[in-house]
């Protein structure tokens, strides 16, 4: 049984994600209150302990509240944990920014790269609210949520500049079936986190296409090199990619059919336009809209991920699917490392 503690969180907003750490949070013995967009989504986790929205069939914890009212989510929170696409990230925070505490630590959920400036989440927040890199973490690893639902065992790295702040959050989100580590590699997590997505619509890709195990085990080992070799280049230690955030959640999102990256590459590799498996996959793919701000990051920094570069014009329709089969198998033969 976990030991309650005085943390309080508040979780915006009630997505899959965002309900799955929710959930994760209240079970440690966290107080919290989830931010909902839709008041019949707020009153239903209220009343009836569900997210209708998302998991239906699942009963969350009786202490956990919600409200679509921001300042009286965030009226003493602990933590601001936001989930939300990384987008729309910008906007939403410079909105929800007055109501943020002085000591609030700010964790970030999403994996994903703005497109317009080709930052990372962490370094949005800190730019709209001002707030010292020491109170931006980080929550990445190989976490499908439908999972951390069914209270199926997960791990997952907090990071922060702060190791302190980085060891509060992992007490309050420490549970019987969901272990988090810490680090101070913010940048490695976000990096692992955001260029996987990216890799698994390349496996998602090949499946489609109805290529063997041997294609995806390919695409998921040289997407990893690629996705280390940006991270490196950015200041991040190498290690980190070896670890949960980087090859956990990688092997996750690149294997699993809960994978909504993954899912939509297969839509694609069967044929639909970017449109159509956007309408079929209906949640929002982080590697769809971060493709081309990571592949900037890239050339910004001489590093090479051609996996990323095929993607990115497979999405912009500038090349078909068997010519972005080609350009990965016709790549010139090198030293593996």
């Amino acid at each position: 049984m976990n030991q309650r503690h005085s943390a309080r969180a508040a979780v915006f907003s009630a997505g899959s994600w965002g309900t799955a750490v929710a959930k994760i949070l209240a079970d440690a013995g966290t107080s919290v209150i989830v931010h909902a967009r839709r008041d019949e989504i707020a009153d239903a986790i209220n009343t009836q302990h569900r997210n209708p929205g998302y998991f239906p069939d699942i009963e969350l914890p009786a202490a956990l509240t919600a409200t679509t009212d921001p300042a009286a989510a965030l009226a003493g929170a602990d933590f601001l944990v936001l989930s939300i696409p990384a987008q729309s990230l910008r906007t939403s925070l410079a909105a929800w920014a007055p109501h943020i505490g002085p000591d609030t630590v700010i964790v970030s959920l999403m994996k994903g790269i703005e497109q317009s400036s080709h930052l990372r989440a962490s370094q949005i927040i800190t730019e709209v609210t001002g707030v010292s890199a020491n109170r931006v973490a980080v929550l990445s690893g190989p976490n499908l949520a439908r999972e951390i639902m069914d209270g199926q065992p997960a791990a997952a790295t907090v990071a922060c500049a702060d190791e302190d702040a980085a060891h509060r959050f992992q007490k309050a989100c420490h549970t019987g079936y969901f272990r988090p580590y810490t680090s101070t590699d913010v940048t490695g997590c976000e990096l692992g986190g955001a260029v996987k997505n990216v890799i698994a619509l390349a496996v998602g890709i090949a499946t489609g296409m109805g290529l063997g195990d041997n294609a995806t085990a390919m695409l998921i080992t040289r997407g990893l090199a690629e996705t280390t070799r940006l991270a490196v280049a950015m200041g991040a230690n190498p290690a980190t990619l070896a670890g949960l955030s980087g090859t956990g959640d990688l092997v996750a999102t690149c294997s699993s059919p809960l994978s909504r990256n993954r899912t939509f590459g297969t839509h694609l590799g069967k044929g639909l336009s970017v449109e159509e498996a956007t309408a079929a996959t209906r949640q929002t793919t982080e590697g769809v809209k971060s493709a081309e701000a990571i592949l900037a990051l890239a050339r910004a920094h001489d590093v090479e991920m051609p996996i990323t570069e095929v993607i990115s014009a497979l999405l912009h329709e500038k090349v078909t699917l068997n010519e972005a089969a080609a350009a990965l198998m016709q790549r010139p033969p090198k030293p593996e490392r």
